[in-house]
């Protein structure tokens, strides 16, 4: 790796960034089953914090996964890459300034742990939409739950693979008796104090 040479230290830097925008940056890591809610709070809060003023930026892994991602299967090894990639994306979000909002199933405890530790546990927002399994089957969004009934998609997070929650996220949201909206003000609520730009702030 002694031929690869960084430019970081030479461009503008995270707080020249971040003063132009008036906004502290950092990521939202959703975490939960597929089905839970991640995406349409993320999409809910993205438009929230435009709304506000904030520029924010959603990360969705079927996005991701549509492109940038597009090699990757849904092995072990596979899905800890997809986590790989979307958090050095959020990390490059985040240090130009931007709110960046991730929204991925990452079902091991070791791959948010992985994401945490390549954006900087300070930008690192966890949270976990909770909705219990049989919520998320129920709705059945994407029709994924039945072909994983199925056997038709192997190692589904929630039915043949395990999904391991979080034991201390930032913030625990169950969308089964709440909207995507409410949820996404919850969030917003909990990011206020950390994404507000400081006149005094260097």
């Amino acid at each position: 790796m002694s031929d690869i040479h960084p430019i970081f230290s030479r461009l503008v830097s995270r707080a020249e960034r971040e003063h132009f925008l008036l906004q502290r940056s950092c990521a939202v890591w959703f975490t939960g089953l597929s089905g839970s809610g991640k995406s349409a709070i993320a999409i809910a809060l993205e438009r929230l914090l435009f709304r506000k003023g904030h520029f924010a930026q959603v990360i969705d892994g079927d996005n991701l996964r549509d492109g940038l991602n597009g090699n990757l299967g849904f092995s072990e090894e596979d899905r800890a890459e997809n986590v790989r990639r979307a958090a050095e994306v959020a990390r490059m979000y985040t240090h130009s300034g931007i709110i960046c909002l991730c929204s991925f199933i990452s079902p091991r405890a070791a791959m948010r742990a992985m994401a945490r530790d390549i954006i900087g546990a300070g930008d690192y927002i966890e949270v976990y939409v909770s909705t219990p399994l049989a919520v998320c089957e129920a709705r059945d969004v994407k029709g994924l739950y039945q072909k994983a009934r199925a056997g038709a998609i192997p190692g589904f997070t929630g039915i043949s693979n395990p999904y391991e929650a979080p034991t201390n996220p930032h913030l625990a949201i169950d969308t089964e008796g709440c909207s995507a909206e409410e949820a996404a003000f919850r969030v917003y609520e909990y990011l206020q104090g950390r994404i507000q730009y400081l006149p005094d702030s260097p």
